[in-house]
């Protein structure tokens, strides 16, 4: 169960980064009220994660899980480049994260 909070704690860390983005700076308060939001809701479910995952562990793939997800959401939706060397790091830190989760040891 504490993976699945970690997964969430991950995806409501892409809403957060996102909604920075799309908060202008924190002008527009519609977004800004978004990041509030699920950067609470991000910490929460990682405060939950961490009672039986260890803390590196779980920080280390909290962060990988945010920044691919960001990373796709700026491809995906800012038309942010995507060149060989920009995947080729982004699938190594896929990688490293499916790598955490088979060596953790809880």
């Amino acid at each position: 169960m504490h993976w699945l909070f970690l997964l969430i704690a991950g995806l409501f860390e892409i809403g957060f980064t996102t909604c920075l983005q799309l908060s202008n700076n924190f002008t527009d308060w519609r977004w800004s009220v978004g990041f509030l939001i699920t950067s609470i809701l991000s910490f929460y479910f990682l405060s939950l994660s961490i009672q039986t995952i260890p803390m590196g562990t779980a920080y280390a793939i909290w962060t990988g899980i945010g920044a691919v997800g960001t990373v796709l959401i700026g491809i995906y939706f800012f038309k942010e480049s995507y060149d060989f060397w920009r995947m080729f790091f982004l699938f190594t830190l896929i990688a490293s994260i499916v790598g955490l989760k088979f060596v953790s040891t809880k």
